[in-house]
């Protein structure tokens, strides 16, 4: 693949339409500081091409699990991150993208939410399974330009009904419910919404946790997850690679703009009675709707009593769109949904079928391998299906922060072992196995204790464990890698060393620079035809450098 493809369908891969849903509900509830989620991506992406896809061809690898498998040999671990990977798509892929999808089919046509479900799935299945990699690649890319498109389109229409970018954050102070929760303050707009970094004990999203909690996360996401890794490792050479994470980064800087903004825009609009646009004022309906906190007016508005911040961004289309731009925006959605579900799908299949079914069938034929990867495929989704109304509820209705929250239990011990693996020649098989173990107890302690105990309805006196209530969720990501690395590094200097074997081509320090080969099964490695001429390798680290300072600045002036 070329890199625009790759970078392309990175970003389609990454925004599924869980994340249009999500981060405008969440800058509807909170304001600007979710931004850091997607702008953080940008130091990741760039470790990703010039720290780990050259350690990963070099090895020889074709999914994630495998390579831990090379380099600490054994099949337990590379049987568990398989199952871990399965498991995350299930909680924080698959249903959250299904759920949001159908919810803006839902606002937007009326449609039932679970019959919606069935169609989009109908749809993204038959061209995933008929196309494989290639066709999911070629459509994401295709369905980048119409999301980037119809979302500045919509991003336009609404900061035009607020005056403009300059009225933004008065409008938004006051958009207050017209149904209040007595003596409580959780109606009430932050004051610090247009802030990036923010108290680090108070703070909804606390810098100190958006900052290393959140690096932690982005390093799993975008260095070791099958989803992202496998778009990178399809490049045609290094350079390719490389320009592709650099086009991601570029289009993720994006979001606040079109994405996130807007959302708190919807709550200017559409917080209920104290309509801010006069264009629409007739047509607001006449309880509160994306602002509202009273339980019972958010059961009415959108079917979850602890909030509606979700639905700011599809009340935005079907408030502000006129009817053929209204179906652009359907279909922007809809690309969005498809291209991240095809995405999973793909990689979930390769993984189940690389990594668990051929060693319990070694014999098993391509015609199996892929009717058992079409079987993953189904049951993943009924599982995700019989999900959804957990999800639902969860995270006081912000779809986004559920997203993050379940990933900061399950990642961090992922983050640590990948990052041993490549970095520490000394790390061996037996304490990165026990380092997963007992990440993964402290990781499903933490999110069994959240699903018993939810975060309080507004008005409601928090009565939860000092577990949930006094560390947040992105300061226990780097409590859970410190707690994984520290087993890591204990276990492997208390057990013999692995042999010098054992790391050839395997870790940061021992890598092959020759170009990679065919396996034994003749599948190819990616980047196949080696490195660029040096001058396209001089254009991407200039790129990279310009594209930091692009950060840098936007970071320091939102912050």
């Amino acid at each position: 693949m070329a890199w625009w493809p790759i970078g392309a369908s990175l970003f389609a891969s990454s925004e599924g339409s869980g994340l249009f849903i999500g981060l405008a509900g969440t800058g509807a509830a909170g304001g600007i500081a979710v931004t850091g989620f997607e702008w953080n991506a940008t130091y990741a992406l760039l470790a990703l091409a010039w720290v780990f896809v050259p350690v990963y061809v070099s090895s020889g690898i074709v999914t994630m699990p495998e390579y831990l498998q090379r380099r600490f040999g054994g099949e337990r671990i590379r049987m568990y991150l398989s199952g871990l990977s399965l498991l995350l798509s299930i909680f924080t892929k698959i249903s959250t993208d299904l759920y949001s999808g159908a919810l803006f089919v839902q606002v937007c046509l009326g449609w039932d939410l679970y019959l919606s479900t069935v169609l989009m799935l109908v749809v993204t299945g038959l061209y995933t399974i008929a196309g494989g990699l290639a066709a999911v690649i070629y459509t994401d890319a295709l369905q980048t330009l119409i999301m980037v498109l119809g979302a500045i389109v919509l991003a336009v229409k609404a900061f035009n009904e607020i005056g403009g970018y300059s009225n933004l954050e008065e409008a938004y102070l006051k958009a207050v419910p017209s149904k209040i929760v007595p003596n409580t303050t959780c109606h009430l707009p932050r004051a610090d919404a247009m802030h990036l970094f923010r108290d680090p004990v108070s703070g909804d999203l606390p810098w100190t946790g958006m900052t290393f909690g959140l690096s932690i996360m982005a390093t799993w996401y975008w260095c070791t997850d099958q989803v992202i890794v496998q778009r990178s490792l399809s490049a045609k050479s290094l350079s390719h690679a490389k320009a592709g994470s650099i086009l991601a980064s570029y289009l993720k800087m994006l979001p606040l703009f079109v994405i996130i903004m807007p959302g708190m825009i919807s709550r200017v609009l559409y917080p209920g009675l104290h309509v801010f646009s006069r264009r629409f004022a007739l047509t607001v309906s006449k309880f509160d709707t994306v602002a509202c906190v009273d339980p019972e007016e958010c059961a009415r508005v959108c079917g979850a009593a602890v909030g509606c911040s979700n639905i700011a961004y599809p009340k935005l289309v079907v408030e502000l769109m006129p009817s053929g731009l209204r179906g652009l925006m359907i279909a922007v959605m809809m690309a969005a949904l498809m291209s991240s579900l095809t995405s999973i799908f793909n990689s979930s299949s390769t993984l189940f079928t690389m990594d668990i079914w051929r060693k319990l069938r070694p014999g098993a034929g391509e015609r199996e391998l892929l009717l058992v990867g079409r079987v993953v495929t189904v049951v993943l989704v009924a599982l995700s299906v019989v999900w959804i109304p957990i999800l639902q509820s969860s995270s006081g209705g912000q779809l986004y922060v559920y997203i993050q929250a379940v990933t900061s239990y399950l990642a961090p011990p992922v983050t640590a072992v990948f990052v041993l693996a490549v970095f520490w020649p000394r790390a061996n098989e037996q304490g990165a196995f026990w380092g997963l173990m007992v990440g993964l107890a402290l990781g499903l302690a933490r999110m069994g204790l959240e699903l018993v105990h939810p975060a309080p309805r507004c008005g409601v006196p928090d009565r939860r464990p000092w577990l949930l209530a006094d560390i947040h969720y992105l300061h226990f990501a780097v409590l859970l890698c410190a707690a994984t690395g520290t087993v890591v590094v204990g276990g492997s200097l208390l057990t013999p060393p692995p042999p010098p074997v054992r790391l050839k081509d395997l870790t940061w320090w021992t890598l092959s620079r020759e170009p990679p080969q065919r396996s034994v099964d003749g599948t190819s490695q990616g980047l196949p035809d080696g490195e660029c001429p040096p001058f396209w390798a001089r254009v991407c680290g200039i790129n990279a450098v310009v594209l930091m300072c692009i950060n840098i600045f936007c970071y320091a002036y939102f912050a």
